[in-house]
């Protein structure tokens, strides 16, 4: 079953990957997440 995630979250992670400019992988690593996970 998939985990849903809320808007803001999502935001919140969008933000760190452009603004903040960390990877991908850092910020999945950071939030607990997989990096499939971000990407979808």
């Amino acid at each position: 079953m998939m985990k849903k995630y809320d808007k803001e979250f999502k935001l919140q992670t969008v933000r760190l990957i452009q603004e903040e400019g960390k990877s991908v992988a850092q910020v999945a690593r950071e939030m607990g997440l997989y990096e499939n996970t971000i990407y979808r």
